[in-house]
């Protein structure tokens, strides 16, 4: 999980208050102390730390309990909301107004900028946008070539000119052509620090390309020092926006996230991984939620819509309504979930999940368990497919064959479906409307949802 050891700790702190006897002034000032040890072991600065636990000391012990809320319950929303409101309070989405829509990207060398362009482009074209990029750096001698092979991998454009050595140049070179695409994104050099000919050389082609959003790229793993390069990008060429790389695997992410929370520069996205899918947009909200084991559902739906056309969806819906399921929709279930992600990743973002601290081995069992039974299925006559109570033992042993995996495995597989059959029927006969009024309960127990 991006941030583990900061969520590890905040869990613990909310599991002090769902302990306790009653909340009074000790128990506040514990959760006072255990907040800003977390958040100081996480990087993040000394003066946004005592700033931010003031503010919940001060609520705690000022503010009435609301009706329908317990003490406990008030108190937990406070650390919520508090923490919210330090990591920037709402999203920052990027809304694509015209066509082409410009974004360019600046950072300092190594802050993950070209890789950062690769996960755009697939965040984009999952939405339906026709992207391509555009090669501005003309200082360090590999970037072109990087850019065009991560674009490749995606079967989008990348405008490269590896002989000319003046960044405005290649992009006249190429205007007239990206009038046809949605979005363009646009690479430009870097530096070991923020130099005067760096800047001078993003504002020339700043004031040429006139970017509908300037992206900072910044590695999480400085810390506290991003403050001073949001500012300073900030201040130069007036960046929109902050694209946060490398999030999973320091514990500086702390630091860095709200040192460019506490500039002009609202963080956009986060880098949660080396994948080309692993980029979200930064939601404080739910961001948060995962910290302290509440969940992120927004973030949950965004995935799934993606993973599973709404046509389909709605197809699967209404045969799940009618209490009808075959072993082709627990397929197409898995198919989905395996676009959606890691397992591990996705259990961050359903509520309460994130709470129970379940071994990473037995989520990757899980995965692997996926895994063998889509080949399984693979393995499969139309007819077992349709009607699974048709598979014999015989059957069984043909299918594991067929596939390269055990009997065991094909029999866990049945097992799964005759489970998911079990649940289907509990809902068979609910109307859309029973079913949305679960789903509010559900939503509702989430604060600040």
């Amino acid at each position: 999980m991006v941030l583990d050891k900061l969520g590890s700790s905040l869990k613990d702190t909310l599991k002090k208050i769902a302990g306790s006897v009653l909340v009074d002034k000790k128990l506040i000032n514990e959760l006072v102390k255990d907040i800003q040890k977390a958040l100081l072991q996480s990087d993040v600065n000394v003066k946004l730390v005592f700033n931010l636990t003031n503010q919940i000391k001060k609520r705690a012990l000022e503010e009435e309990t609301p009706p329908g809320l317990t003490k406990k319950e008030h108190l937990v929303n406070i650390v919520y909301e508090e923490l919210v409101k330090f990591l920037g309070e709402e999203k920052a989405e990027i809304k694509i107004t015209k066509k082409p829509f410009k974004i360019m990207m600046v950072g300092l060398f190594g802050s993950g900028k070209t890789t950062t362009i690769g996960k755009l482009a697939k965040y984009f074209q999952k939405r339906g946008k026709k992207v391509a990029a555009v090669g501005l750096d003309v200082h360090r001698p590999a970037a072109p070539d990087q850019l065009k092979q991560i674009m490749d991998q995606l079967n989008a454009p990348c405008f490269i000119d590896k002989k000319e050595k003046d960044p405005e140049k290649i992009y006249k070179e190429f205007k007239d052509k990206l009038d046809k695409f949605d979005i363009v994104l646009i690479d430009t050099a870097g530096r070991d620090a923020l130099s005067d000919d760096l800047i001078q050389e993003i504002n020339k082609v700043n004031d040429l390309i006139q970017p509908d959003e300037k992206l900072l790229v910044i590695s999480a793993d400085i810390g506290q020092a991003a403050q001073k390069q949001a500012e300073a990008f900030h201040d130069s060429c007036g960046v929109t926006g902050v694209v946060a790389t490398k999030m999973d695997g320091t514990a500086k992410g702390g630091g860095a996230l709200t040192a460019c929370a506490a500039t002009d520069a609202p963080i956009k996205f986060i880098g949660t991984g080396e994948k080309v899918d692993d980029l979200e947009i930064f939601n404080p909200k739910g961001f948060v939620g995962r910290l302290l084991g509440m969940g992120d559902i927004e973030a949950l739906l965004e995935k799934a819509k993606l993973a599973m056309p709404e046509e389909k969806a709605e197809k699967a819906t209404k045969k799940f309504l009618k209490g009808d399921f075959n072993l082709h929709d627990l397929y197409e279930q898995m198919s989905a979930m395996k676009k959606m992600g890691s397992l591990s990743k996705l259990m961050e973002m359903v509520p309460g999940m994130g709470q129970l601290k379940l071994p990473k081995e037995m989520l990757d069992v899980q995965e692997e368990k996926l895994e063998k039974w889509k080949i399984a299925m693979d393995s499969m006559t139309q007819e077992e497919l349709e009607n699974p109570d048709l598979i014999s033992a015989s059957r069984i042993d043909r299918i594991a064959k067929g596939a390269g995996v055990s009997t065991k495995d094909v029999r866990d597989l049945i097992k799964q479906y005759k489970q998911s059959k079990k649940m289907v029927k509990m809902f068979k006969g609910k109307s859309p409307k029973n079913m949305q009024k679960m789903l509010k309960k559900f939503k509702g127990n989430i604060p600040g949802m």
